[in-house]
């Protein structure tokens, strides 16, 4: 394929590198340090509790307080590893290989993990 105008060229490659990045941008979760994390950079947890490909999380009320939930909003979708779940008070969140995923409050910073193995049922997420 040849362009007679740099210009023609320069839009498609430009768009091309968009519509890339609009599919890769679906699902807020990053790798950092062998671990998901979310947007923010904090960790991201998995709750041993939860039945992978259920569509359901079972942390709520004061569970999700101290865990908040990776809140998926309206217009994101999801593709591959990634999912998203309804909760029960019907607010939409991510999920990683069927696993709902949340941050713990207590971490204070990116690079945190002080919630791995807490009470034996909280782990990392991992891709």
């Amino acid at each position: 394929m040849t362009f007679k105008s740099p210009t023609i060229f320069m839009t498609s490659v430009t768009f091309a590198m968009l519509t890339a990045c609009a599919s890769v941008a679906s699902a807020p979760v990053k790798v950092s340090d062998g671990v998901l994390v979310g947007p923010n950079g904090m960790t991201l947890y998995t709750f041993d509790k939860d039945v992978a490909g259920s569509g359901k999380s079972v942390c709520n009320g004061p569970c999700a307080t101290n865990w908040p939930p990776l809140m998926a909003a309206q217009g994101e979708s999801a593709s591959g590893d990634f999912s998203i779940i309804t909760r029960d008070d019907g607010s939409k969140q991510w999920a990683v290989k069927g696993k709902p995923v949340y941050y713990w409050v207590k971490d204070s910073k990116p690079g945190d993990k002080t919630g791995d193995g807490f009470s034996g049922v909280w782990q990392v997420a991992k891709p």
